[in-house]
């Protein structure tokens, strides 16, 4: 399985995270970020004990390719 990397946070200050993969085999995304740990924001969403939450900032929409494919051909 190989994965592509769509892009990295241009304003990442180690230049490393947060990053958005696209798996091709599977059809989704996998996003590397900073892993959420605050007891409200976790609180206000039902997430099951096999699944996490990582966060990443607003401008990282900007690789995934639906959104990519939008701001090209609005009529999409």
């Amino acid at each position: 399985m190989a994965l592509r990397k769509l892009g990295k946070d241009p304003e990442s200050p180690s230049g490393g995270s947060p990053t958005i993969y696209l798996d091709e085999e599977k059809d989704s995304y996998l996003v590397q970020g900073l892993k959420v740990e605050d007891i409200e924001r976790l609180a206000q969403m039902d997430i099951p004990g096999h699944e996490s939450v990582v966060e990443i900032p607003r401008r990282m929409v900007q690789f995934f390719l639906e959104v990519k494919k939008v701001d090209e051909d609005p009529d999409v």
